[in-house]
């Protein structure tokens, strides 16, 4: 086919710029020949090389081999060959066969001119310049990448060390080359006033306006764009984890449909400024009365949205829930006594304060809370006479557990499991297999001081009229009032007094240290309101609550 040929086309759809081709041929063999651009060392160009019959030599792949071997490879792909026999040229054709398929049929690559530049060892570097095709959209693609020359230790032949990365360097074995239509058109995310919320100003809402196109995008007004993308491959293991696309190219603009939120642009500056002084930090800020999430900010190496989505102990902060529970059975009062030793056991499983502090004798339920003293709120377990009752509060007054969140976006709603014995001493304090988020827990606040469960919500109800969660019962509002005057104290003379001194208004905090899998250093919480907002901040081991995310939530209460 190749021979005496300048241009065709393979499979109806791949058309071939084969040696006679202007500059092509030149460029393709120049850099691995250094000679005449129509004949090798090895024979015509465009005719395959016949397969030597000599004896294999044993040892890496000489220069000549090196030279020869690329230049069969490349010459067979720039020119459209079968997948399968370009595949053969290989140390593992089954594995590269789907991948050169793609390159043409699904990415919809319809011209591809290759050139090579110097080979510098076993490595032969190129450089390919691409034309993709799709729905009357045409656009050039070009891009750099390398192959190695390596010898097959079965037969001793000369072979391409097979990569996903050969193709292009962005490709895995988990991911593959598509072309078409995106499944859903862009977005503009808008804040409460109608601003367009930049992902560029805002990083962290990335993650959330990917999610909102997924989403929304069709029912947004928007229309799709043609890309060529790395998608995640069907039959990959870790195909279905909801990777975002990377693209490649864009053929042909979208127009972006719009969504309204919650976000406050004020609010969300400041969380954005906030996270960046840690390595792993997330907060979330929520409007008490409405339950409007009013800022979302993470900053992660991993690009994960652990303020929607991350799953950890939440340490001391979940005392708020555990206060709930004492104050409506009737076992405490923040004016009541409550001991305070420096350590506490329960069916065999010793509990301890941190630095195995104590209180004095006399001291009441608002001392412990303000103090965080574990050992206080693990002495009343068995006064309960249900130890599951933890789990039945959560989900009943605060909304938790009961994965009904509709927040517009995906989310976790926490997780507190029917537990028994030590486990469920364990979750008194926040540790163990209670499982919260900076969503969960700014929720949780915002529950006490509004004193009713309102589902937290990023996108309005009224764009989409979803059916938003509810909780079973609101928390009587003497045990409200109890709560925050805890939190108040907390926040005035306890261990959130320094985090938030600088505020004004109504405002209660509670701090939280969780130690996870044996972290040499705790992993920081810190919950708090300030009139109408609550915010939670978490540090991936950052020490105590009130040293590292208790600034950053105070931060973003002042924003407000």
């Amino acid at each position: 086919m190749r021979r005496g040929l300048k241009s065709g086309v393979v499979g109806g759809a791949f058309a071939v710029v084969a040696v006679g081709a202007a500059w092509g041929g030149l460029n393709l063999y120049h850099g691995l020949t250094g000679g005449n651009p129509r004949t090798t060392d090895q024979g015509l160009v465009g005719q395959a090389a016949p397969r030597s019959t000599a004896p294999a030599r044993p040892g890496p792949p000489s220069a000549a081999e090196v030279r020869g071997t690329a230049r069969r490879f490349l010459d067979a792909w720039a020119s459209g060959e079968d997948p399968r026999d370009l595949a053969r040229l290989t140390d593992a054709a089954a594995e590269a066969a789907p991948y050169f398929t793609d390159f043409r049929d699904s990415a919809h690559v319809t011209k591809a001119v290759i050139t090579p530049g110097t080979p510098t060892g076993t490595t032969v570097p190129y450089t390919v310049r691409a034309t993709v095709s799709y729905g009357g959209a045409t656009k050039p693609w070009t891009y750099h990448s390398q192959l190695t020359v390596v010898r097959e230790r079965s037969t001793g032949r000369a072979l391409v060390d097979w990569s996903p990365a050969v193709v292009p360097p962005d490709l895995t074995a988990a991911t593959t080359l598509v072309t078409d239509r995106a499944a859903a058109p862009p977005v503009e995310a808008l804040d409460r006033e109608g601003g367009v919320l930049d992902t560029a100003r805002y990083p962290s809402l990335g993650p959330v306006v990917d999610a909102l196109r997924q989403r929304y995008g069709a029912q947004a007004g928007g229309k799709p764009e043609i890309t060529l993308r790395v998608e995640e491959r069907g039959d990959s293991a870790d195909a279905g984890q909801g990777a975002t696309p990377k693209i490649l190219l864009t053929l042909a603009k979208g127009r972006a449909g719009r969504v309204p939120t919650t976000i406050d642009a004020r609010v969300q500056a400041a969380a954005e400024a906030a996270v960046k002084r840690y390595t792993n930090a997330s907060v979330v800020a929520i409007r008490p009365s409405t339950g409007a999430v009013l800022a979302v900010a993470d900053h992660r190496g991993d690009g994960f949205d652990a303020a929607l989505q991350g799953a950890q102990a939440p340490g001391s902060t979940m005392k708020i829930v555990t206060s709930a529970l004492l104050l409506e059975k009737g076992l405490a009062a923040p004016d009541s006594p409550m001991e305070c030793p420096p350590t506490a056991t329960y069916y065999g499983r010793t509990f301890h304060n941190e630095d195995h502090f104590s209180l004095k004798p006399g001291s009441t339920m608002r001392d412990a809370f303000a103090q965080s003293c574990n050992t206080a709120f693990i002495k009343l377990i068995d006064d309960t006479r249900d130890d599951a009752g933890l789990s039945e509060e959560a989900r009943e007054v605060f909304g938790l557990g009961g994965n009904d969140w509709k927040t517009g976006v995906v989310s976790f709603d926490g997780k507190v499991p029917a537990e028994t014995g030590g486990e469920a001493a364990a979750q008194y304090i926040g540790q163990g297999t209670v499982q919260m988020n900076a969503l969960d827990m700014a929720s949780v606040t915002a529950t006490v001081k509004a004193g009713a469960f309102h589902q937290p919500v990023l996108v309005p109800q009224s764009f989409d009229h979803r059916e938003l969660a509810t909780a079973r019962r609101a928390l009587a509002p003497s045990v409200a009032q109890a709560i925050t005057g805890m939190m108040r104290t907390t926040a005035l003379s306890g261990t959130a007094a320094h985090a938030m001194a600088g505020l004004g208004g109504d405002k209660g905090a509670k701090t939280g240290s969780a130690e996870v899998d044996g972290q040499a250093v705790s992993n920081s919480w810190f919950t708090a309101f300030r009139d109408d907002c609550a915010a939670t901040a978490v540090v991936d081991a950052g020490g105590h609550g009130a040293d590292a995310a208790g600034p950053l939530v105070a931060s973003v209460l002042a924003a407000d």
